[in-house]
């Protein structure tokens, strides 16, 4: 059975930093695109940031650029999203995503494999 479990989330302050990771199961991540999502009230789902089956390609919302960092182990069969200087608006339910593929982007309609999320929240 194909899972993906994420972890790492909990309560931070803004400027602070979290690094979640999302661990596969049932299937090794090497042929896999990955990407993580978030989910906020009010909003609609959005593509954070993702990476290709080697993890040799990324790329990020805009909002995040130059903060979060995506890479991936693929020994450890886990991906992992870095992220710093975090903002109140950076809160939300996030998703870890993969596709067999090379590379899918940011689109979660690209994405059929997904965990099912980790909290994170940025208030003082």
């Amino acid at each position: 059975q194909l899972q993906l479990v994420e972890s790492g989330g909990g309560l931070v302050q803004p400027g602070g930093s979290l690094r979640l990771s999302c661990a596969a199961s049932g299937f090794t991540l090497d042929d896999y695109a990955v990407g993580w999502f978030r989910l906020a009230p009010g909003k609609e789902r959005e593509g954070v940031a993702c990476a290709s089956s080697t993890g040799g390609s990324t790329n990020y919302a805009g909002s995040v650029k130059g903060r979060f960092a995506i890479f991936r182990d693929n020994a450890k069969n886990t991906v992992y999203l870095q992220m710093n200087k975090l903002k109140p608006e950076d809160s939300g339910l996030y998703y870890c995503a993969a596709v067999r593929a090379f590379y899918r982007g940011l689109s979660p309609d690209a994405y059929n494999y997904w965990g099912p999320g980790t909290q994170v929240t940025v208030s003082s």
